[in-house]
């Protein structure tokens, strides 16, 4: 009986040992974006702050712009270790460069959960399917300057999901032998400022431009601007986002912009945070990494687009 009851004190103990971490509950969460300035990045924020008060009413949000500085960023991460959130919502502005930021934020116990970029080691992600967005702005172009042309692409920071647009658009020209690209490596910083200032320069370069492919919303609009400025009028934008300035644009009938690939970042990020919490109550997700499909929207669908300001 003794070997029998140190048998069963034995087992107990190796159960003990190899019991998992006990699940948390979610507490304090922490989000850093690329730019506040963005309404992207408010919905966003919106989007994870109404899940996790579902999950706890009583939950700590804080959020805080990165301004697509890395070091800004990774001081940021830093600062959410030191106050013990319990989940830190990423969206990271370099797509390599962050990782030292995220395994000192898992090794403190954290966990960190990316939302529409990746982040290296990122323990859940949400995010466009970005490749699908860029070929179907750029199928736009192509479909409406019969195949062929001059094009411009407004580039942005080196994010996962800004690579990724850019790399779906070339999928798309590369079939096209009578398309040239005559720029596709400045930086617009994503912004209305950076999309304005940087198009400014590409239009006294470039007598004839027949198509441009901007990776976001506001640097579209800056672009147009910039255009619009110069007097040139002989090109179309298509770009990312499908944010409520572009559905302004589309209604307008005299945009320039005509096409956009819509995201649905309230549900991207709030779906990253569900993830996440389910993660930290020990509820290991089917799938660590979601990719949601984007809607080209245009004049002719936008009366059946919900955007990302409609009633949730």
């Amino acid at each position: 009986m003794k070997t029998i009851a140190k048998l069963l004190c034995g087992a107990a103990f190796a159960a003990v040992a190899i019991a998992p971490a006990s699940a948390k509950d979610l507490n304090k969460v922490g989000i850093s974006v690329g730019l506040l300035g963005n309404p992207f990045f408010v919905a966003t924020i919106k989007g994870i702050e109404d899940a996790a008060k579902k999950i706890n009413p009583k939950v700590e949000v804080t959020s805080v712009s990165a301004d697509y500085d890395l070091n800004k960023q990774v001081s940021q991460v830093d600062s959410f270790i030191a106050a013990g959130v319990d989940v830190i919502m990423l969206n990271a502005v370099d797509a390599k460069a962050i990782a030292p930021a995220v395994k000192k934020a898992q090794a403190a116990g954290i966990i960190v959960a990316a939302f529409d970029v990746s982040a290296p080691g990122a323990d859940v992600t949400v995010m466009t399917n970005n490749v699908k967005a860029g070929e179907e702005a750029c199928q736009y172009l192509v479909d409406h300057t019969g195949g062929k042309g001059d094009y411009v692409i407004l580039n942005g920071p080196a994010s996962s999901s800004i690579l990724e647009r850019v790399k779906g658009c070339k999928n798309v020209l590369s079939q096209h032998a009578d398309i040239k690209i005559l720029s596709d490596d400045q930086n617009a910083e994503g912004s209305r400022d950076g999309g304005l200032k940087v198009f400014q320069s590409l239009l006294t370069r470039f007598d004839k431009i027949d198509a441009v492919f901007a990776i976001n919303d506001p640097t579209a609009i800056g672009a147009q601007l910039a255009a619009k400025q110069l007097n040139r009028s002989e090109f179309i934008f298509t770009a990312v986002d499908g944010a409520p300035d572009i559905e302004k644009e589309l209604s307008s009938g005299t945009s320039m912009i005509k096409a956009s690939a819509s995201q649905d970042p309230y549900v991207m990020a709030g779906q990253s945070l569900t993830m996440a919490a389910e993660l930290l109550a020990g509820k290991k997700p089917a799938e660590p990494t979601v990719l949601l499909d984007p809607k080209l929207i245009t004049a002719e669908n936008l009366k059946d687009y919900k955007g990302w300001t409609a009633a949730r």
